[in-house]
């Protein structure tokens, strides 16, 4: 019984594809949220500089 590298190459290759997949999704959400998280920080910062002028 011997193993051909085109078996060894097919299965690693669907073995990694549906891995990546979820990694790439897990990372697509992860910085969507950070994203969000900043634009929050951004929003009460310009809330700060717009209250202080209004002050003046």
């Amino acid at each position: 019984m011997s193993l051909n590298i085109g078996d060894i190459i097919f299965q690693l290759f669907t073995f990694l594809v549906p891995i990546i997949f979820i990694i790439l999704i897990v990372l697509f959400v992860r910085s969507t949220k950070q994203r969000n998280v900043q634009l929050q920080r951004i929003e009460e910062k310009l809330d700060k500089v717009s209250e202080q002028n209004r002050k003046r």
